[in-house]
């Protein structure tokens, strides 16, 4: 890390907004006007809205994450997290990935945590569950299920077998309707290569506490988006939820039991705990409470945007929607990004501030390969489309939307060779213990190893 006279801008998480951000700051500022500082526990930015499709295998995963390094040469990276923040003395705790933690002082703050998982005190959840926040878990979702499906093929225990093909999907959102989708249709062709295993032997059950499922696409879109899940054999509980899921065994609050390997939990996001130590004002539901220009009340040198900060939304609050806030999703994201990132800099130069206000623009959703749902404004017209149409209106968005022009490419590159090759159905989860096998074959035999000479034994010769 190098250190500077110049004022630092400390940005907090890699993200999305963090990410996006940082690149305007960048881009608007003169040389040598401020130092930029990026800290994230990660190297790279996850563009969630593909992990589904990552984890059915339609997307590289590699394809699916932007290094911060790369996309942003001219800021400092520092991999690690941001504990605690000093207001008064303008200091933020760091901890590396390895040795003490330290201080690094700043002049001005932009807060990027994003959310986590939404979770409840259920037993066995910790355990058994499955996230999809990020990419690691959904490499790791997509080799646990092909793994179920080896598991499936090569038992004659029918408990086995049952527990292994049943999946279980917890929350009917977007993350939860489109990992199943996904998932689904990964299984279903997976099952083509196994002599013991047909789609007809698995169970996918779908539960959410709410009425409906796809509640960002409006009543009628989600109603098909449920049919259509149903239509493929998809069981889906409404109003119900998980009491408990320990060792697999599910138990849901509508009396319904089922033993299953693989417990996807997708209920819901919450925003970073780790807020709570940054000194700032938050709102009631942990977000940090900001002004309609993204600065943090009470604070002319924070700003904050995306999934962790409560944003008046200010066209829904025209338009006579009292108390509306910004929801988390990719589209304000973006958005929010860029105004804030222009605020930092009107901030630092002493020019007023400008105020994020955007229109909801619709919303697109995939159900696995050629299956969507799209809701699309058009001033004060909403077009639903649902199929294949819509499908093609979900990858043309997130396609567009996806940082940088080098993932864009990489991206439809992916989509575009699917459509000549079939789904890779291959399972690597021994890339989660990658030195198990060299360990095995390296390690000492038992009678070699109880003569070799402990350092006890040399110290007594």
């Amino acid at each position: 890390m190098s250190t500077t006279e110049r004022p630092r801008i400390l940005v907090v998480g890699g993200g999305y907004v963090g990410l996006y951000a940082a690149r305007r700051i960048l881009k608007k500022m003169r040389y040598g006007e401020a130092t930029v500082t990026v800290v994230d526990p990660r190297s790279y930015m996850t563009y969630q809205p593909f992990l589904p499709e990552a984890a059915a295998g339609s997307i590289s995963p590699r394809h699916v994450v932007v290094p911060l390094r790369r996309v942003l040469p001219k800021a400092e990276v520092l991999t690690g997290r941001v504990t605690t923040i000093d207001q008064d003395r303008k200091v933020a705790t760091i901890s590396p990935l390895v040795g003490e933690a330290y201080e690094l002082p700043f002049d001005y703050l932009v807060v990027a945590l994003g959310a986590i998982s939404r979770t409840f005190p259920i037993p066995g959840l910790a355990e058994q569950g499955i996230g999809m926040k990020g990419i690691e878990e959904a490499i790791g979702l997509r080799n646990h299920v092909l793994e179920q499906l080896d598991k499936a093929d090569s038992t004659t225990d029918e408990e086995v077998r049952r527990k292994a093909l049943t999946f279980v999907f917890v929350g009917g959102g977007f993350a939860g309707a489109e990992t199943i989708g996904e998932v689904e249709d990964l299984a279903r062709d997976a099952a083509k290569y196994y002599s013991n295993v047909k789609r007809e032997d698995m169970r996918f059950v779908l539960v959410d506490a709410a009425d409906k499922i796809l509640p960002e696409v409006g009543p009628k879109l989600g109603k098909y988006g449920k049919e259509h899940l149903e239509g493929r054999g998809v069981e889906i509980y409404l109003e119900t939820s998980m009491d408990s899921c320990v060792d697999g065994h599910v138990v849901l609050k509508n009396g319904l039991e089922v033993d299953s390997n693989t417990i996807v939990w997708t209920a819901g996001v919450k925003p970073n705990p780790a807020l709570a130590r940054y000194g700032l004002p938050l709102g009631p539901r942990g977000h940090v409470d900001t002004s309609t220009c993204l600065q943090v009340q009470g604070l002319d040198y924070a700003w904050a945007a995306g999934d962790n900060a409560q944003v008046p939304d200010v066209a829904a609050r025209k338009a006579g929607v009292a108390n509306a806030w910004c929801p988390p999703n990719a589209q304000h994201a973006l958005r929010q990004a860029k105004v804030l990132g222009d605020n930092v800099i009107s901030g630092m130069r002493g020019f007023p501030q400008k105020e994020y206000s955007h229109a909801n623009k619709g919303a697109v959703a995939g159900l696995g390969l050629h299956k969507g749902v799209a809701m699309i404004v058009v001033g004060k017209v909403k077009i639903k489309l649902r199929g294949r149409l819509a499908w093609y209106m979900h990858r043309g968005y997130h396609g567009l939307a996806m940082p940088t022009w080098n993932r864009k490419i990489r991206v439809f590159a992916d989509w575009t060779l699917a459509m000549f090759l079939k789904r890779e159905v291959v399972s690597l989860g021994a890339i989660e213990t990658p030195r198990e096998e060299f360990y095995e074959a390296a390690k000492p035999a038992p009678a070699a190893a109880a003569a070799a000479p402990t350092p006890e034994k040399a110290k007594a010769s």
